[in-house]
């Protein structure tokens, strides 16, 4: 799909195009060859664009400062969806992203300025997040892993037609029906930030290759010649008020439900109490971190850590199970760079040290908030 739009004085050619197409790749090619724009626009932030030419990009990545900086389950869903397109791209034997690798090569060869104007992927996943609650959450984590093996029942006529959305729309497609932050943040922001990056690219004639589920809403906004503000658009919300407040809340009131055990049924029950706190706390998050095939080390301190880090509202047992997996068995090399391999399959992310931690990080996470709802009703029954 192809477009011609005039704006402020510029020749802008739109191409609309499907993420793991044969057809959209070399359509790209053909375009920029024909038209020899100035400017080249691609759907990609600056950050996407360095690592897709950078084909050694995972050696420079620090597991450890990920966790450190609780970016863990970012990272996780950005793998997923790698995952999901590289298993079509494969199956198809075509690259990911190859539309955009051929508009950067072309562009390179009529010595066209290449310029980056999605934006950066990590404060989209941030705003999709900081807008969901806990139980959106939950459905989002479950759609994405379930997307494994959506792509093996996808043919190349499957192909075209995701043509008209969005690669992260095909993902959540269950999830957006109900929860419009979704369509709002992955579709609608974008849709302006492109928009408004295509048009205020210098030059006079500008190519501009997008996913074609935005080409519709990035026509009207370049139609409404509106200046769009793209500082808002990149503002990361703050954590609700009911995160904050629950974030203390829960651990405070945990407290109080021991005091009153002690001072209304005595101090056996006040002490069996935290029996049963430390036991299913424990019990549920090294269930987790062995469930991620962790290191014995890693299960120890995950088994030690989630009573207490259950308490703390400012550090997480996922973060202490994550950093001792890291240094327990620190990754490799290689384990770098079979990334791209390993993410292909289930058996991948467990095999590969970098992925089994990011498991390691969420399935004790996982375990311990299991281990806290198993806990307080427990507890709640020790007082008459």
């Amino acid at each position: 799909m192809v477009d011609h739009i005039s704006c402020n004085g510029k020749k802008i050619i739109l191409i609309g195009t499907a993420h793991v197409s044969r057809q959209s790749a070399k359509l790209v090619e053909d375009t920029i060859h024909e038209q020899t724009p100035d400017k080249v626009c691609v759907e990609l932030c600056a950050t996407s664009l360095a690592s897709l030419k950078d084909a050694d990009r995972w050696r420079n990545m620090d597991i450890v400062k990920v966790i450190k900086e609780k970016k863990a389950l970012l990272l996780f869903i950005n793998l997923l969806l790698a995952s999901f397109q590289k298993k079509m791209a494969d199956k198809f034997g075509i690259k990911p992203g190859q539309e955009m690798i051929n508009a950067i090569n072309a562009a390179e060869k009529i010595n066209a300025r290449i310029v980056p104007s999605d934006r950066e992927i990590q404060i989209t996943l941030s705003r999709v997040w900081r807008g969901m609650g806990l139980w959106e959450k939950l459905k989002l984590m479950f759609s994405l892993v379930f997307s494994f093996g959506a792509s093996d029942d996808i043919n190349e006529e499957d192909i075209e037609k995701m043509k008209q959305e969005d690669i992260l729309q095909t993902l959540l497609a269950d999830v957006k029906k109900t929860h419009p932050i979704i369509e709002k943040t992955l579709i609608n922001e974008r849709d302006q930030f492109l928009a408004e990056k295509i048009r205020s690219a210098p030059g006079e004639k500008i190519v501009a290759v997008v996913g074609a589920a935005h080409a519709p809403g990035i026509k009207k906004y370049l139609a409404g010649n509106e200046k769009i503000d793209l500082d808002e658009l990149n503002i990361i919300p703050p954590a609700g008020k009911t995160g904050k407040i629950l974030k203390w809340a829960i651990p405070a009131a945990i407290f109080l439900l021991f005091a009153a055990g002690f001072l209304m049924e005595g101090k056996s029950a006040g002490t069996d109490m935290i029996w049963i706190w430390i036991a299913a706390n424990g019990i549920f998050a090294g269930i987790g971190a062995a469930l991620a095939l962790a290191h014995p080390l890693t299960i120890a301190s995950s088994i030690i850590a989630a009573p207490l880090t259950s308490l703390n509202p400012m550090i997480a047992a996922g973060w202490v199970s994550g950093l001792v997996e890291a240094f327990s068995r620190k990754p490799k090399v290689k384990d770098l760079e079979a990334i791209p391999e390993d993410i292909v399959s289930i058996k991948g992310f467990w095999r590969n040290n970098v992925t089994r931690i990011l498991l390691v990080v969420i399935f004790t996470n996982l375990g311990s908030t299991i281990g806290t709802m198993t806990a307080v009703p427990l507890m709640l029954k020790m007082i008459n």
